[in-house]
């Protein structure tokens, strides 16, 4: 059968399920890694693997995932914000409420059927369904992302970040005031047992690490610069969560949160939910080695327009 093969190399530190690495190394859902490892798709050190084997810094794992059946993606001249482009690459800021990749639900208007528009040549190796796309931002978080156009690019680029080569630095509003000015947190994140769609800090998730710097603190919200360590689902909003922090508008893990805020600023803290469109979380700056020339590629990018005024508020500059 024809497919691809990925050969995973786990990072050192790294240890956890072998199936939940796979899953979040080529965001394939658990199930569908089972069904591999089932149909002997998959190779631990070259030996084949078991849906229980675990894995640990050091190893290598081959998969093979079939290819996908034919699906056709519309073209669709959507506006999106090109930051950068050359031949190899271009790096886009992502508005909010566009979902990256078509999926069940969302099979137009993602950032795919506007690549698929304005760009001719991308990368084949996110498959049918993802061609060109490196890495991901959730539907409501804005900001930059990486994606190539060639398969060298794009295989260099998906190396780095497992390398964690790749600099990433979000903003975000989170309720309440952290203790410390910077804090880093380390813990594993994995599928919530309770609830499959959403993720959580788990004993037997994958390794993941964020770090968060205070830049600004408002009345009942601390403004946040966050950098990634690693590069789960949901990373920075389970993570925040877990410290007793959630990001502001964070339509599944902070909801409601605003209500619990007493005393003489309660009022103020209702008024700044209202003024925050959706979740709080842009990512502001992109750092990584350009796959074919080697040099070292920064971009940064302001808030956007919507969460933009809402700080300008909570600073005291709008009325």
């Amino acid at each position: 059968m024809d497919g691809t093969t990925h050969r995973l190399t786990v990072p050192e530190g790294d240890e956890g399920r072998l199936d939940s690495f796979i899953a979040s190394e080529l965001d394939l859902s658990r199930t569908r890694v089972q069904k591999l490892l089932a149909a002997g798709m998959v190779l631990l050190d070259g030996a084949p693997a078991k849906k229980s084997d675990s894995v640990f810094g050091g190893a290598v794992i081959e998969v093979v995932v079939p290819a996908a059946e034919s699906v056709e993606i519309e073209a669709e001249d959507l506006p999106i914000d090109v930051v950068y482009e050359d031949s190899a690459l271009l790096v886009v800021n992502k508005a909010a409420g566009m979902v990256v990749h078509p999926a069940p639900g969302h099979r137009s208007g993602t950032l795919v059927n506007a690549l698929m528009f304005h760009v001719r040549d991308l990368s084949g190796v996110g498959g049918r369904l993802r061609p060109g796309i490196v890495h991901r931002l959730d539907r409501h978080t804005s900001g930059l992302l990486v994606v190539a156009k060639n398969d060298e690019a794009h295989q260099k680029l998906s190396d780095a970040l497992r390398r964690r080569d790749v600099k990433r630095l979000y903003h975000a509003a989170v309720w309440g005031h952290l203790a410390d000015d910077e804090v880093t947190i380390d813990a594993p994140i994995g599928r919530d047992r309770k609830d499959r769609k959403r993720m959580a800090v788990v004993d037997d998730g994958r390794s993941a690490v964020s770090r968060a710097t205070v830049s600004e603190r408002w009345k009942r919200v601390d403004f946040l610069h966050v950098a990634l360590k690693t590069g789960r689902t949901h990373q920075i909003r389970v993570h925040l969560l877990h410290i007793g922090h959630p990001v502001v508008g964070d339509p599944v893990y902070g909801v409601g949160w605003e209500r619990g805020m007493g005393g003489p600023t309660h009022a103020w803290a209702k008024d700044f939910a209202r003024r925050v469109p959706r979740q709080f979380l842009h990512a502001a700056e992109l750092v990584f080695v350009h796959p074919i020339s080697g040099e070292k590629m920064r971009f940064e990018v302001p808030l956007p327009d919507d969460l933009a005024r809402a700080a300008a508020w909570a600073r005291g500059e709008l009325p």
